[in-house]
């Protein structure tokens, strides 16, 4: 079912997805893909998106791989990139790349370079 929801493409998009590290946008899509050191991080790579995905009832297109994930986003309803698209892709963000700083204390952070941003 179409719907209304405006598009956001050319320099609006560039300006937005500037502000988010590794996303990028193929015309169609916003696409971001995690790299990982292999199948157990890749499994909680995909388990976070769809806790986030389906809390937001809002649902990308993944490839999952043993060593990545890549993520594609489009408001399929909308037929290209809205503003749901790009908050998913913020709350994805905070979420995949989150590690304990300051302010946590107790909490270490898992060691080495499990997650490839």
């Amino acid at each position: 079912m179409p719907t209304n929801e405006p598009l956001i493409s050319g320099p609006g998009l560039d300006a937005r997805l500037a502000l988010l590290a590794g996303w990028a946008s193929d015309g169609a899509w916003i696409t971001r893909e995690y790299g990982t050191d292999g199948w157990r991080t890749t499994m909680l790579v995909v388990g976070a998106i769809a806790f986030v995905a389906e809390a937001a009832n809002h649902h990308p297109d993944l490839g999952v791989h043993w060593d990545r994930v890549t993520v594609r986003l489009q408001t399929h309803s909308a037929g290209g990139i809205t503003e749901k698209d790009l908050q998913l892709a913020e709350r994805l963000e905070q979420t995949i790349t989150w590690k304990p700083t300051g302010g946590f204390p107790g909490l270490e952070g898992q060691a080495g370079d499990w997650l490839r941003t």
